[in-house]
């Protein structure tokens, strides 16, 4: 018996039965795709791209005490990392100090524990800030970390205009995915803004922002959900600076982008591009760019944690392989490779090394950095392009007609989105029509498990007889009196960024200071259905 072939298509359902004119192709790679470094940059977003300077090595670390993490980070810099990047523990980012009992058990597990500018000092003993470059994974605490940083980097006496990195700051996609947001949305995004305009007048090489598509798409979302949706928060975020009354050729340059890259090879290096072209149009014609550079989406690529297995550990060498490759040939400007045993626990020495290593084989052993877009004039590249772009616009109309990002996210939609995405991929890895080597085929008893990192168990007891010092030894009334500072400001909205980083300054923590602005903000509470 015959029966029709089963329907090929990428894992956002897009039919992979593209027929492209190759004369159109052609037309179109000097046309609508432009050049790279020229709008609407599909094509990337410097003229050189790779062969003048490679991605930033940027791999994501941080754990136990700040002693810990600077180890760490010394080590990846040795081994050859070219930027940093900081995890920081949950009570971090949520607001609390190590000694609050209800995050006794949390502190160092996944993340770095920051209770004071005397910590954040730590974290970068011996590593001049005015010469690297560093990514903050913060968002509902981002102004006191930011603030800390800056208090740190002023110690070391650092040139603030040499200051550079990436605060990530995306408090939209806390209330998309990820949950760790503190105050309610209005509050939230006003904090933002804080931050992006005193980055704009006073951190000439530092992003502000990182509009992040990362962890929805980490949370079970697809490509085009995930671009579609960045570009709606991009398009809240902006609408709110302007109402602030920042200019928007003033923040524009320095907005940074965060994508996930997952194992559709095609799929994730077209999905970046549409990306680019889609806020190419949106900073040209919706916003009134006057700087090119406005229209230009950098972005930093985290390879997929969602994919990793427990099961057959070391397959995992192979996914994070394929998505770091999917983010060279989409364009990254940043990229993290996930170790091996990331499934499993915070990632061994080891398999760190490994991840390091495999960005750096890409990069010079394969011979892809030689090439500016090299996957440009593909009939099926291009038709993902445009397939992608066409249908993450429709869910950007989508999320307008419904009253924009910020009105759809207090109403759920969006969060049903993402979960009712993640349920069909489940369905799918459960049934075995979406196969996973491992997990539901190819599974076998003799996998290899890697030994287990273990943060040290005294870490956390450490750390609370420093942040005890630390409280004994500072002037409580010169706290009170900054802090008092900080409130009025918060109160009157005064941009608050001076007056965390004075409270940092005289010693007060970052639980006091997130205290501080729950008296004046509130907490927020997700609606939950009846």
């Amino acid at each position: 018996m015959s029966s029709e072939p089963r329907a090929v298509v990428t894992d956002s359902g897009i039919p992979l039965d593209p027929i492209y004119d190759a004369a159109s192709v052609a037309e179109d790679l000097e046309g609508r795709l432009g050049r790279p470094g020229e709008p609407p940059f599909t094509r990337g977003p410097y003229r050189t791209m790779y062969r003048e300077r490679l991605w930033s090595m940027r791999q994501y670390a941080g754990y136990g005490s700040a002693d810990d993490t600077n180890a760490r980070f010394r080590y990846l810099l040795d081994q050859g990392q070219t930027a940093l990047s900081v995890a920081f523990d949950l009570p971090t980012q949520l607001g609390y100090d190590s000694d609050d009992e209800l995050v006794l058990s949390e502190v160092g597990r996944v993340g770095v524990a920051i209770d004071s500018v005397e910590d954040m000092e730590a974290v970068f003993a011996g590593l001049p800030i005015d010469q690297l470059s560093v990514n903050f994974t913060i968002n509902g605490t981002a102004p006191i970390i930011l603030a800390f940083y800056l208090v740190a980097a002023e110690r070391q006496g650092a040139d603030m205009a040499q200051v550079a990195g990436t605060l990530q700051n995306d408090i939209l996609k806390e209330f998309l995915a990820r949950k760790t947001f503190i105050f309610p949305p209005d509050h939230s995004i006003r904090l933002v803004a804080d931050v992006v305009e005193y980055c704009s007048e006073h951190l000439p090489r530092f992003n502000g922002i990182s509009i992040t598509g990362y962890h929805a798409r980490e949370a079970g979302c697809d490509a085009i959900q995930e671009i579609g949706l960045t570009m709606a928060s991009a398009i809240a975020y902006t609408e709110a600076f302007l109402a602030r009354g920042l200019d928007f050729d003033a923040f524009a340059p320095r907005l940074s982008f965060h994508f996930s890259s997952q194992l559709d090879l095609f799929e994730e290096a077209s999905k970046v591009r549409a990306a680019r072209r889609m806020w190419s149009s949106l900073a040209l014609e919706r916003f009134g760019a006057k700087k090119e550079t406005s229209a230009r989406l950098r972005f930093f690529s985290g390879c997929s944690g969602a994919t990793l297995t427990a099961q057959q550990p070391l397959n995992n060498v192979v996914r994070s392989t394929l998505q770091c490759l999917a983010a060279v040939l989409g364009g990254a400007q940043s990229i993290h490779v996930m170790g091996y045993d990331e499934a499993l626990e915070i990632p061994t020495e080891e398999s760190v090394r490994l991840a390091l290593r495999t960005q750096q084989i890409i990069a010079h052993e394969s011979g892809v950095a030689k090439v500016i877009d090299p996957l440009a004039g593909s009939y099926f590249v291009e038709h993902l392009t445009d397939e992608i772009e066409a249908r993450a616009w429709e869910l950007v109309r989508r999320v307008e007609e419904g009253g924009g990002l910020v009105e759809l996210l207090a109403q759920g939609v969006p969060q049903r989105w993402v979960a009712e995405s993640a349920y069909r991929y489940e369905q799918e890895v459960r049934s075995g029509e979406r196969v996973k080597v491992g997990v539901n085929k190819y599974v076998d008893d003799d996998g290899v498990v890697p030994p287990l990192f273990e943060v040290d168990a005294a870490s956390a007891a450490r750390q609370r007889e420093r942040l005890a010092a630390r409280l004994a030894d500072r002037d409580g009334d010169v706290v009170a009196a900054a802090l008092a500072t900080l409130r009025t400001a918060l109160v009157e909205g005064t941009n608050s960024m001076p007056h965390i980083m004075q409270a940092g300054r005289v010693g007060a923590t970052l639980g006091e200071i997130a205290d501080t602005m729950r008296e004046v903000f509130g907490v927020y509470r997700e609606p939950q259905p009846w």
